[in-house]
């Protein structure tokens, strides 16, 4: 079985390289500047423990596929739709990626959609390197069908991740997870806005409190902050890198790339989506929305926002 990662970026390369290095036969897509490095040199993936330089295939492009081939989307989620639409229907595909929309965006066109939720702190800021701070395993990664359910192939991926440096784990309510992932990810806006200050967690909170009322409004499942602990426990703890201060998560790596983009679309914007559905208030994820996605639209570094004027930002459309 082959698995080919279509985004090599910081989840994608991580993922790719654990199964590269677990026996498995690997092919990565990347783009620019990336993928030109990738093809040089290979992947430098560096650890808490190693720097390792990984001679895994790279292509910026669709290339002939077989059966056996596995479809492992890493991209952001703006870009889910053009990343799978060269490639062909039959495949089976692995969405490892942040928020709840895109399996159902892969299920328009595949058959086989699996969903991943994804606990896997890591970074992709220069061509060809990522950087992989989780210890002792790089990441705990859930897989499932969508929109439920085990099968041989899900059971077969989980425990291919579990063969080198992460642990997989092959779960029926898959999406459960997710939108317990999500309620996490609401504070990855924040994080990009502002940086690392004191007081922003008082925002995250809002944003999460907020997304939990909309979700039971909705009738939709998630997985508690308790449950993701107990599982998680001790397995991905976050160490530093020699040489590499962390500097945050992916919305702030968008920001620091100077992408253009960002997911706060489908992260604090599927809790407005719901919102709206369902008649519930989401004004918190709706400015954090609106200004992580101009600040990536006008490619402001990280951290260029006060705390004291996003605060300011939430309270006035709280009072409209």
């Amino acid at each position: 079985m082959r698995y080919i990662v279509i985004g090599a970026g910081a989840v994608g390369g991580t993922i790719g390289a654990r199964l590269f290095q677990g026996g498995h036969d690997v092919l990565f897509i990347a783009r620019g500047s990336h993928y030109e490095a990738l093809r040089r040199d290979g992947l430098r993936l560096i650890t808490p423990d190693s720097a390792e330089t990984l001679d895994i295939p790279a292509a910026d492009g669709p290339v002939p596929t077989h059966d056996g081939d596995v479809l492992i989307l890493a991209t952001k989620s703006q870009d889910t739709v053009a990343a799978l639409s060269p490639w062909p229907t039959a495949l089976p595909v692995v969405c490892a990626q942040n928020g709840v929309a895109n399996e159902r965006m892969a299920l328009r066109r595949f058959e086989n959609v699996y969903g991943m939720c994804v606990w896997l702190p890591a970074e992709h800021l220069r061509p060809g390197v990522v950087t992989a701070n989780g210890h002792p395993y790089s990441g705990v990664l859930h897989v499932g069908r969508y929109p439920q359910g085990v099968d041989e192939l899900a059971e077969q991926i989980a425990t291919d991740l579990g063969k080198h440096g992460l642990v997989g784990r092959a779960t029926s309510d898959v999406m459960r997870w997710k939108h317990g992932k999500l309620i996490g990810n609401l504070g990855n806006a924040v994080e990009a806005l502002l940086g690392r200050v004191d007081g922003m967690s008082d925002v995250v909170t809002r944003a999460r409190v907020e997304a939990m009322a909309v979700l039971d409004t909705a009738g939709v499942a998630y997985a508690t902050s308790e449950e993701e602990a107990q599982v998680r426990g001790r397995r991905v703890e976050i160490r530093p890198v020699e040489g590499s201060e962390r500097g945050g998560g992916s919305s702030w790596q968008s920001l620091a790339r100077g992408s253009g983009s960002i997911e706060a679309d489908y992260l604090n914007g599927e809790i407005v989506l719901l919102g709206r559905l369902h008649g519930v208030p989401t004004p918190v994820n709706e400015v954090l929305r609106r200004e992580a996605d101009r600040a990536a639209r006008e490619k402001l570094p990280p951290g260029s926002m006060r705390l004291e004027t996003l605060r300011a930002l939430i309270d006035e459309r709280c009072a409209t």
